[in-house]
């Protein structure tokens, strides 16, 4: 069970955002949702979290998190695009 300050305010938001480090650029908020007078905070985090994972935010952060050179990108989708005509060659036979 969690704790509750006092302070918590009814339609908080829980938001996940990342900053682009590009200059010019400003933080980006991807995710967020509204929490309601009613609601756990249990039911909130279930709800933020599957918005995260449909966004694909976590999948992003990750491919930004190191420099990949254009060879080592374009082997990687060739590898990608080689395993799902793999899997979807071994649907057709079961099939």
């Amino acid at each position: 069970m969690f704790k509750v300050n006092a302070c918590f305010q009814p339609f908080q938001a829980i938001s996940s955002h990342f900053q682009i480090v590009e200059p010019g650029k400003e933080v980006q908020r991807l995710a967020e949702i509204r929490i309601t007078d009613n609601e756990s905070i249990e039911s909130a985090l279930r709800r933020f979290k599957r918005k995260v994972q449909q966004e694909d935010i976590i999948k992003e952060i990750k491919k930004h998190s190191f420099y990949m050179k254009p060879g080592d990108k374009r082997r990687a989708k060739q590898a990608l695009a080689r395993k799902r005509q793999r899997k979807k060659q071994r649907r057709e036979q079961t099939d």
